[in-house]
Parts: structure tokens; C-alpha cells; sequence
């Protein structure tokens, strides 16, 4: 599977997609409603009241649309990988190994603000690669915080992402406290617009318009089930990293700060879990962008040629066992 997905061949967009079918039945067989948890922005909410009908009436209407979000959010993954060069030779396998990873907790294929949210980085990670040796890019860098700003009102915790931006355009580009003022300027955008829209509409209350930001220990249970899940995703990253880290040398400067730009999008993502924490794990979906991408150069330059396979396959044969005789799905 994994020498098949390893061609830029138009057929296996068809096969990745019948792969994600197959993988996810689950998400069609039991269908699962969108909730509303306190760490959901307003937008999030506005969108969940507007489907609220349709959803109903439609019990597949959630699974479809999350199956969409995150097979287009391959497709973007995959794109962004091919066209930044950022492997040796175009190839299916960040599609495959974000498909793939998704499927290790039940919880990523839930409709959910985090999941949006994960699009919405996918075109600013697009983007923070655009502006590298770009003469003018305050217009890229002011769409960039303005998309962030708009991520916060899906999910309020993505908010931590201002750190991981403001370290991309430090490394991307030479520091300029313009661009970093024309970031912020972008991000606050959306707020100053909502603060606008209900002070006019006579329902200003300062406690509702500033974002709700805690820090706390998540909740999880602990069982088996979620030690191999952690097991399947660590073990294909830290083969990834080994393998960026050996053809560091090999890369052109802008290769070498994409993948840097791709560790720090790993690195802000894991400190969701810890901002507004909660006892589920949709908010880790967010980590599993930049995770796929390591575990796709690892699937890729694996010098033991039947270890990809391998760890494929093992984590196909977990992900069904997880799903039909396990406490998921």
C-alpha cells in the first residue's frame, strides 16, 4: 500500500479516497451529533444552530461533513507538501498518513470546532511559506492574522496559535515590527467587527466578548486502547524527524524552515490540550496536521523498505480492532 501511495499517480486520489471510506465506516454506521462544549467559539455555535434542522432530519448530515473536512484537509496537506517540494518527489502519503491517523480516536471524526479550525492552518501554513523571500507581503501576513482571528471565533483555544505565527515570521523573514503590528492588526480584525455588530445590536457584555482562556491538566482515562493509539503516532514521528534530521544537509534553506515551520505548528498544537483543557481529545486533532507530515517523510525515506509497510498495516489492523471490538466507535 504504502509503494502504491508513494506515486503522484491521479488514480490513487480515487484510492485514497475509497481508503478513507473503508477506514471510517464506523463514523457512517453510528452516527455522532455535533455538541456545543464551552471552549467553542461563536461562530462554531452560529454554525451548529444553522445545521441544526438539517442535521435532525438527516442523521448522516455530521458524518458526511466531517468526512469531507478531513479528506479536503488531506487533499490540502498533500498539495502543500508536493508544491513546497518539501519531499524529494510528489507523492500520496501525507494524504494517506492524515487519513490514517485520524482514524486512531473516534473523537477526530467528530464534526467539531478544532476540526474547521485545522483548515483554516492548513491555508496559513500555505501562506507562511508564500511570504519567504517575498518583497512585499503585508497583505499575505495581515490575511494570515486575520484567518487566525477568525479561527478563535470556531475555537477559542486556537488562539494560542499568535505564538506559533509570530515565531513563523521570524523565521521566514527578517524581522520588521511592521509586519508583526500588521499580523496583530489582522487578528484583532474579527473582534473589532463583533464588538461593533453587538454594540450596535445592544447585547455588549465584556465578560461574553473577551475570550475565555484557562490553563488546567486535561482528564483522560487510561487504558490500552489509547496507549497503542499514542504508540502508532509517536512511533512513525519520531521515524520521520530521525529521517529530516539526516537530509537536513541535502535541503534547500527554504526545504530546512518548512519542516522548522511544521515543528513549531506540532509544538503550538500540543499546548491546546493544556488551554481550556477537557476530558475528550478533539482539540489533539489540531497536532495531527504537522504529525502527518512527519510520519508521510518517514513512510518515504524509511531505508528498511518493509518497516512503512509494516507500521501500516499494523496500525490498520489496530484501528479495526479499536472500532468494532474495542470501547470506541
Amino acid at each position: 500500500m504504502i509503494s502504491i501511495f508513494k506515486q503522484k499517480n491521479p488514480v490513487n486520489l480515487f484510492l485514497l479516497l475509497i481508503a478513507g471510506i473503508l477506514i471510517k465506516m464506523p463514523m457512517f454506521l453510528e452516527p455522532h451529533a455535533a455538541m456545543l462544549r464551552p471552549e467553542d467559539g461563536i461562530l462554531y455555535e452560529g454554525i451548529i444552530n444553522f445545521f441544526a434542522s438539517t442535521a435532525k432530519s438527516t442523521p448522516l448530515f455530521y458524518p458526511l461533513l466531517t468526512f469531507a473536512l478531513l479528506f479536503t484537509q488531506a487533499i490540502m496537506l498533500t498539495r502543500f507538501i508536493n508544491s513546497q517540494r518539501m519531499m524529494s518527489k510528489s507523492t500520496y502519503l501525507p494524504g494517506l498518513a492524515y487519513i490514517l491517523i485520524t482514524s486512531l480516536f473516534p473523537e477526530w471524526n467528530y464534526f467539531s470546532g478544532p476540526l474547521l479550525c485545522n483548515t483554516i492552518m492548513l491555508f496559513i501554513l500555505s501562506a507562511l511559506f508564500g511570504v519567504y523571500n517575498k518583497p512585499n507581503a503585508r497583505g499575505t501576513i495581515f490575511n494570515i492574522g486575520l484567518a487566525l482571528g477568525i479561527s478563535g471565533f470556531l475555537f477559542i483555544s486556537s488562539l494560542t496559535f499568535i505564538i506559533w505565527v509570530l515565531l513563523a515570521l521570524a523565521v521566514m523573514r527578517p524581522f520588521r515590527i511592521n509586519e508583526w503590528l500588521i499580523c496583530i492588526l489582522g487578528i484583532t480584525t474579527p473582534f473589532y467587527f463583533y464588538a461593533i455588530y453587538i454594540f450596535i445590536d445592544g447585547t455588549w457584555n465584556w465578560n461574553e466578548f473577551v475570550p475565555r482562556i484557562t490553563i488546567g491538566y486535561p482528564l483522560l482515562k487510561q487504558s490500552a486502547w489509547l496507549s497503542g493509539s499514542v504508540f502508532l503516532i509517536l512511533v512513525p514521528f519520531l521515524s520521520g524527524g530521525y529521517y529530516v534530521q539526516q537530509n537536513l544537509r541535502r535541503m534547500l534553506i527554504n526545504i530546512r524552515k518548512g519542516w522548522s515551520l511544521l515543528l513549531l505548528y506540532l509544538l503550538a498544537a500540543l499546548l491546546l490540550p493544556f488551554v481550556n483543557s477537557s476530558d475528550t481529545f478533539e482539540n489533539w486533532i489540531m497536532a495531527m496536521v504537522p504529525m502527518a507530515a512527519f510520519h508521510a517523510y518517514g513512510y518515504f525515506y524509511s531505508g528498511w523498505r518493509v518497516l512503512p509497510n509494516i507500521l501500516f498495516w499494523i496500525t490498520v489492523i489496530f484501528i479495526v480492532g479499536y472500532q468494532y471490538y474495542g470501547p470506541g466507535w
